[in-house]
């Protein structure tokens, strides 16, 4: 999308957008959710000093559109229940709203874990085919973006939960869901606002951020002209090679010559090697060897996951190829007769329809089977080339500060909601950026609260996965700092603020995937955390123990944790692990663990006298088992900074 076509609504005079009509954010749409037992704002448009008349479930509310034609008001707070119809009058026009519910409507929002549909998860197949339910209903959000506040969104429609239609709902906001309505027994509506890759500084607003309009427009001025010329490189560095009709297979075949290719690392997106903004078609070409055995009996490639789409060939043979799926990795079986003994010529065309492009994945995805033989890797340096492409810097939006709040969040302010749960911070997990997020976390969710309406909101959130993004190690191995670990201690820290509550999931994560398939659970935490907090639940454990004190004694050092009810314990059984103690040098060894009621007392022959100790401080915690009541895990932490 364009600035000049994204923006151009908004350079409307007002007397233009008044004539349009009577209008109604789309989220007031046939088969909406409303928040039941509290007032109820419904705003939009009409002419200029029109009356506007609302009306629901035999209720009434009036206002009239001032100068600039925008109008809003409140119904009285309305129990549970629907259908209904909502219905707008404005001088002679009339709008109706359909098979409206109320019930409980939260707002799911955040990157691609939040965004993930529910078909390609863990248990995809089975709970797409079973979900049935009229009353769970979900709207989603369109990716937009905007540099100045929206009043009206893009898109989107509501959609009741079944068969057909709940495949493409965001898991996560799913199981949330489905877990509110068999423990509330009342219509649930999930608004789902998303955008994988997405930084938090793309969800907030200038005033979030700090900055005033001068600064707001310096930096997107900045940016502007940083993209132009990143553009022209990158235009530059294709035209090296002509176009050629994407559907072409010519670069397919066992014998050609490359030389005038250039090289790519895979797995890697393309566009952080020098092809930022590049959409469209290209070629990747490597060879491997075999043994006249190994041909004789065939082999399996791992290609990792190719975004979006690929066709793969092999001594220009195709041997495989999946349409539009950039998260599915490819698996392809290569038959005997299309191999020979010594040098392999393996070739994949790659469509990239928007976004990231290129073959990706983790390295372990990257291979070559023989037939009863162990993998070697495909990993490294591949000649790449491009056969039709596009070049615009329009995709990375969701990096930039603002612009999806202007247009996927203020667009449904001040809509009633219960709630918000939040899944988000790979995107900030850098060096300098997982620091940084504890500020701008807590003023996202005070922002948030204030732009609806609702100073106390319940605003919970997943704090992020186990997942081998790589920890800056010393010479021995041991971990020197881990950016995943500062983030979720950052995504810990707002708790301080009230109504608030964290989903922990150190024992859901994926080593080699940064998106773990299983969103069962984190959605489910996230419910008992919203039965407890929000509706009173106050026997569900929703939270595993939190870390609270150290003391040292002797050579020991004594933790004591909150929410332990003392019933701290070791998943699975056996020895406690992820505890690490240091003395005042900061050097951090292992340390044996045990339990004393409420408390983990550690020490270690390597440190005499302990100062500080952390748990599950890598990116990838996935040995950390210390859990609490029901078996959830405790939130990995340190006891002091370094």
């Amino acid at each position: 999308m364009a600035l000049a076509t994204a923006f151009a609504w908004l350079a409307f005079p007002l007397s233009a957008l008044a004539a349009a009509g009577l209008e109604l954010p789309l989220v007031f749409s046939d088969g909406a959710v409303l928040q039941r037992d509290r007032p109820l704002p419904v705003w939009g448009r009409a002419a200029p000093g029109t009356e506007v008349e609302v009306e629901f479930d035999g209720r009434q509310a009036r206002a009239r559109a001032g100068d600039d034609g925008r109008w809003s008001l409140q119904l009285p707070a309305h129990a549970a229940g629907g259908p209904y119809e909502l219905v707008v009058r404005a001088g002679g026009e009339r709008k109706r709203i359909g098979d409206v519910l109320v019930g409980e409507v939260w707002l799911a929002s955040g990157q691609s874990n939040m965004e993930w549909p529910l078909a390609q998860t863990l248990h995809g197949a089975e709970d797409v085919a079973a979900a049935g339910d009229a009353q769970l209903r979900h709207f989603k959000v369109p990716k937009s973006w905007a540099e100045a506040p929206r009043s009206q969104l893009e898109g989107g429609q509501w959609q009741a939960a079944a068969p057909g239609t709940a495949g493409e709902f965001s898991a996560i906001g799913y199981h949330f869901a489905r877990q509110l309505r068999q423990t509330l027994q009342v219509p649930v509506g999930i608004i789902d606002s998303t955008w994988g890759g997405s930084s938090i500084e793309a969800w907030m607003s200038a005033s979030m951020l700090g900055l005033d309009a001068a600064a707001l427009e310096a930096k997107m001025s900045a940016r502007r002209a940083e993209d132009a010329k990143v553009e022209a490189q990158v235009r530059q560095r294709v035209a090296a090679w002509p176009a050629v009709d994407p559907a072409s297979d010519a670069f397919a075949a066992a014998v050609l010559d490359d030389g005038a290719w250039a090289t790519v690392k895979v797995p890697s997106h393309w566009e952080p090697q020098g092809y930022a903004g590049m959409d469209g078609t290209a070629w990747y070409r490597t060879t491997f060897e075999l043994s006249a055995r190994e041909a004789a009996a065939g082999v399996t490639l791992g290609l990792g996951q190719i975004d979006d789409s690929d066709t793969t060939w092999v001594n220009g043979v195709r041997v495989g190829g999946v349409n539009n799926g950039w998260n599915v990795p490819r698996v392809y079986t290569v038959q005997p007769g299309v191999l020979r003994a010594g040098l392999n010529t393996l070739a994949v065309r790659v469509q990239d329809d928007g976004g990231g492009g290129g073959i990706t994945g983790s390295l372990d995805q990257l291979y070559l089977q023989p037939q009863g033989g162990p993998r070697r890797p495909l990993a490294g340096e591949w000649r790449f080339r491009t056969a039709q492409v596009r070049v615009s810097l329009q995709d990375d939006r969701n990096q930039i500060d603002t612009l999806l709040y202007n247009a996927m969040i203020h667009p449904l302010q001040p809509y009633a909601l219960a709630g918000a749960i939040w899944y988000q911070g790979e995107a900030n997990a850098s060096d300098t950026g997982a620091y940084v997020y504890r500020g701008q976390f807590k003023d996202m969710i005070e922002g948030w609260r204030a732009g609806f309406q609702a100073p106390r909101l319940p605003f919970l959130w997943v704090q992020l996965a186990p997942f081998g993004a790589g920890d800056r190690l010393a010479a021995d191995g041991s971990v020197l700092d881990s950016s995943w670990a500062t983030l979720r201690e950052s995504q810990s820290a707002a708790l301080a603020l009230p109504a608030t509550g964290q989903a922990v999931i150190t024992d859901v994560g994926d080593t080699h995937d940064i998106h773990p398939r299983d969103k069962r659970t984190p959605g489910d935490r996230l419910a008992r955390i919203a039965r407890h907090l929000a509706y009173g639940d106050a026997a569900i454990a929703w939270t595993g123990p939190v870390f609270r004190a150290a003391e040292v004694k002797g050579d020991s050092l004594v933790l004591r944790f909150e929410h332990a009810d003392g019933a701290l314990a070791a998943r699975g059984g056996g020895a406690l692990r992820g505890f690490e103690l240091a003395g005042r040098d900061g050097r951090f060894h292992p340390a044996q663990a045990r339990i004393e009621g409420d408390s983990v007392v550690l020490r270690s022959d390597a440190v005499k006298r302990p100062a500080i100790a952390r748990y599950g401080w890598s990116d990838d915690p996935h040995a950390a088992n210390l859990v609490g009541r029901d078996g959830l895990p405790a939130s990995p932490f340190r006891t002091a900074e370094w």
